[in-house]
């Protein structure tokens, strides 16, 4: 239990190496609420792929979902809050400090200088999410791969989190909110039969603007964002699926094909 709260977290260590810890971190409440003030003293890489939840750092409020990676700065306190009552669920990786530093000069920059440890987030690509969500489910599985071939696959998720697809953009508080805001409210609803105009009218921007802030913040068009969110509850519901079909009505798609069509 997270004390002084009706939160219960779940921390089971998934895999550990000389590269780094591994661990599944599952978080259930009765009710919403914030969770106790937290501390890590390691740098970690966080992947969210269930849920949604606010994290609170630096003063900073930072949406976390499927669609989402998380950096997390050692030294720095946090608190978690806006989780639903089905809770939310991620993978978390403590890489050793050399290897995150190797990553980290690889890709041009001190690790303590990184602009993703100091951006707190990035969006996760679809190339990102499907290494995610395969390496969970090999951790995880009864014929689970050697730990030499568990090593390198927790390298290229590492290198891969780390790399930066273009220059960090720069908003005002006014855009943060209004994204944090709407994703907010996708996270909420995207297992639902969406309309542009049911986003728009939740967060208070004209859908014209919404889908423009979005897409410049973001990098992607909201219809996407939601797409994606959608197909990365599919990567961690798939191995344990027995009608596809349902499984596509369940998470918002129209059919089978608009399902199979938008995965592949």
């Amino acid at each position: 239990p997270d004390r002084g709260t009706d939160t219960v977290v779940s921390r089971i260590r998934l895999f550990e190496s000389t590269s780094g810890v591994v661990e599944r971190v599952e978080c259930r409440s009765s009710r919403p609420g914030s969770t106790a003030e937290h501390y890590s003293a390691d740098f970690k890489v966080a992947f969210p792929y269930r849920g949604a939840f606010v994290w609170h750092v630096g003063g900073e409020a930072v949406i976390s979902d499927p669609n989402q990676v998380l950096f997390i700065r050692g030294g720095e306190p946090y608190r978690v809050s806006g989780h639903r009552p089905d809770g939310f669920d991620e993978m978390i990786i403590t890489p050793a400090e050399s290897i995150l530093r190797n990553l980290s000069e690889a890709a041009g920059f001190d690790l303590e200088r990184h602009p993703l440890f100091a951006a707190r987030s990035r969006r996760a690509t679809p190339v990102l999410q499907r290494r995610c969500a395969q390496f969970l489910h090999q951790a995880i599985a009864d014929d689970r791969p050697t730990d030499f071939e568990l090593e390198g696959a927790l390298i290229v998720v590492l290198r891969d989190a780390l790399q930066l697809e273009g220059p960090p953009s720069v908003t005002s508080p006014h855009t943060r909110r209004l994204i944090r805001r709407g994703k907010e409210f996708v996270d909420g609803h995207f297992t639902e039969r969406l309309r542009l105009s049911d986003v728009s009218g939740a967060v208070g921007a004209s859908e014209a603007y919404l889908t423009d802030v979005f897409r410049r913040f973001e990098g992607i068009s909201l219809q996407r964002y939601v797409t994606q969110l959608r197909l990365a509850r599919a990567l961690i519901e798939l191995p344990d699926v027995t009608d596809i079909t349902v499984l596509a009505f369940n998470l918002g798609f129209s059919s089978h094909s608009h399902f199979t069509a938008a995965f592949r």
